[in-house]
């Protein structure tokens, strides 16, 4: 929602594993949120520090609102959770409404919901993480495949 927990979360972890497998130049990827109530600031500290136990570097990221040139820029628009979606999808250009989806559906275990972790402790930051890295797997699977046929 305002691009400070879940989705920089996401933007790192799923940069970590496109950099390991040497697409950096073929896959582009940014955050945003539907909200603009924390653009331009850091994420979420909690959700820095988990990232930071595991590996993942979110201390250049700044949080940004979702914008209507995101739609014909990018391939996906990728969701955490169906608020996010309806959102997204309301906002979406009826040509580019293919590319809206939740961003667990490329996780092996199914779609679903991806919580929001800013109103609990740690803990939430670490099922978030758990969450990511599984479907930041399975989008890099389907990415490797479009780019290869």
């Amino acid at each position: 929602m305002g691009n400070i927990c879940r989705s920089p979360t996401a933007e790192g972890v799923f940069g970590h594993l496109v950099k390991k497998a040497g697409l950096e130049r073929e896959i582009v990827i940014d955050s945003a949120g539907t909200g603009d109530w924390h653009v331009g600031e850091p994420p979420d500290a909690r959700a820095a520090d988990a990232a930071a136990n595991r590996g993942y570097d979110l201390s250049s990221l700044r949080a940004r609102q979702v914008t209507r040139k995101d739609f014909a820029e990018f391939d996906y628009i990728l969701a955490m959770d169906d608020e996010n979606l309806r959102t997204l999808k309301r906002w979406c250009p009826p040509e580019q409404a293919h590319k809206v989806k939740l961003f667990m559906e490329f996780c092996p275990t199914g779609a679903c919901a991806v919580p929001d972790p800013y109103g609990g402790g740690p803990q939430g930051f670490e099922v978030v993480l758990d969450m990511v890295e599984q479907a930041a797997q399975g989008l890099l699977r389907h990415l490797q495949e479009k780019i290869s046929t």
